[in-house]
């Protein structure tokens, strides 16, 4: 899989992370670095290692799915992102989160955020032989995302979280779209 297709997957993966950190934000006005790096860290561990999940189920299962394997990879990346494009319409007050700083809110949150990666992995282990690459960059990614979240969260309220989500929503349909094409025109 190229390094571009891994990143950009990577990025509309972390939009989901990065709208909770934006509330997350936008609860805790004063909070600190180290407080947002917590927040982050938990996020983006999850978000990498739900992959790697998927990734390792959908190996198991290989030879079973391998006729149809850009069909769901096509399904899953489209139905994950329609969804991240739908709960990007619901509005934020609906969306209200409890203290990120609590261990029980942040491995929810954590777990809610990643479940979407658990089906990309699936979907990865129909297009990757290799997974570690993808799982780093995801975490890079996550991190970083999660961290911008927060500041921005901070800084300027929930207007880009609406946006940031439907972007995420588009890049992971055009990634299916795009896997379906060259399966398609290879065969």
């Amino acid at each position: 899989m190229e390094i571009l297709t891994v990143l950009l997957l990577a990025i509309g993966l972390s939009f989901d992370s990065f709208a909770v950190s934006v509330c997350s934000g936008l609860n805790l006005p004063h909070i600190r670095f180290f407080q947002a790096a917590k927040i982050a860290i938990f996020l983006a561990l999850f978000q990498a290692f739900m992959p790697l999940i998927g990734w390792l189920v959908g190996n198991s299962m290989k030879s079973l799915i391998e006729p149809v394997d850009h069909w769901i990879a096509f399904g899953l990346l489209s139905l994950i992102g329609g969804k991240m494009i739908i709960e990007s319409l619901i509005s934020s007050e609906e969306r209200e989160i409890k203290n990120p700083l609590h261990i029980k809110v942040i491995l929810t949150l954590s777990v809610a955020t990643s479940i979407d990666a658990l089906a990309v992995g699936f979907s990865f282990s129909t297009i990757l032989d290799k997974i570690l690459f993808a799982v780093v960059v995801i975490g890079v990614v996550t991190f970083i995302a999660s961290m911008l979240g927060i500041l921005l969260g901070k800084k300027t309220g929930p207007k880009i979280n609406k946006y940031a989500e439907i972007l995420g929503g588009a890049i992971l349909i055009i990634i299916g779209v795009k896997i379906l094409i060259e399966h398609l025109l290879v065969n």
